[in-house]
C-alpha cells in the first residue's frame, strides 16, 4: 500500500501539469510514483482473485484453472 503521502504527491504533479507545466524531474518523478502505484494495484488485485473460489450451483469447484494455478504459485 502507498502511503498518503506519495499518493498526496501524485495528485499534487498531476494538478500541476495541468495548470502550468512539469520540469524534467518532475515529470520523472511523477512517472516513478505512478508505476509504483499502478505496480501495487495490480499486486492487491492479484492476490485478491488468488483467494477467489468458484461453486457452481450444484456444489462444485468450477475455479478456472488459471486461478487454481495463482493460487498454487502463492503457497510456494
Amino acid at each position: 500500500m502507498m502511503s498518503k503521502e506519495k499518493l498526496s504527491r501524485i495528485n499534487d504533479l498531476a494538478k500541476k501539469a495541468k495548470a502550468d507545466g512539469l520540469s524534467t524531474d518532475e515529470k520523472k518523478e511523477q512517472t516513478a510514483l505512478r508505476e509504483e502505484y499502478l505496480q501495487n494495484i495490480r499486486k492487491s488485485f492479484t492476490n485478491q482473485l488468488s483467494s477467489v473460489k468458484v461453486i457452481d450451483p450444484e456444489g462444485n469447484d468450477v475455479t478456472p484453472d488459471k486461478v487454481k494455478q495463482l493460487k498454487n504459485k502463492d503457497k510456494k
